[in-house]
């Protein structure tokens, strides 16, 4: 089984290559970063125990719901505290996929861990290969704007504040650039997906 780890920056697309690996190989094993994380907040005692304790009460309503919108806007204006989220989220973050790998690793299929985050972390160390999922910066804060109804200037800084995008892709196996139409991501998906069934995945 190859670990075909899949990253970016936020709204560049990764969901949407992910979807289109599913469609073109259904047998292969996926985890989401993101869902996770919401997992976490949602369900971890620990976890809300801690994120009470570093943000307040006041992150949670009275129902005791996370308020999602609030935190954002917390962490991706304060460094210091996206820092501390960070730190409470991601090591169980990368436990939890690494977990999976590894109870997967005599299966024939391929893993395809969604980490947004996975050069900041480390986490390219448990990767075969790793791609990158790009587009043009005007798309990225159009599409980051249309999906969380931020402002221009909030939105900016959340994509600032991670690494920069031309970073990744020099570090990465393979960038696909999703600028375009879905049938063009799921091509290039098509190609690599070829590509890696001709590789053989012998890990040193």
């Amino acid at each position: 089984m190859a670990v075909i780890g899949i990253t970016g920056g936020i709204s560049t697309g990764k969901s949407t290559f992910c979807a289109c690996l599913r469609e073109i190989v259904p047998n292969a094993k996926f985890f989401d970063a993101d869902q996770e994380a919401h997992r976490l907040v949602d369900l971890d005692r620990e976890v809300r125990k801690e994120i009470r304790r570093e943000f307040g009460s006041a992150i949670f309503s009275v129902g005791q719901q996370l308020n999602r919108k609030k935190l954002r806007h917390i962490v991706f204006t304060n460094a210091a505290k996206r820092r501390a989220l960070e730190q409470i989220l991601h090591p169980r973050i990368r436990h939890q996929w690494n977990t999976e790998a590894e109870t997967r690793r005599n299966s024939p299929d391929f893993f395809f861990p969604d980490i947004p985050l996975l050069y900041e972390t480390g986490g390219e160390k448990l990767c075969d290969r790793v791609v990158v999922v790009a587009c043009s910066y005007r798309n990225q804060l159009r599409w980051l704007m249309e999906r969380t109804s931020l402002e221009h200037s909030v939105a900016e800084q959340m994509i600032n504040s991670q690494m920069r995008l031309d970073e990744k892709i020099s570090r990465a196996d393979h960038m696909v650039w999703n600028n375009g139409a879905r049938a063009v991501l799921a091509e290039q998906a098509r190609m690599l997906v070829a590509l890696w069934q001709k590789q053989s995945w012998t890990r040193s």
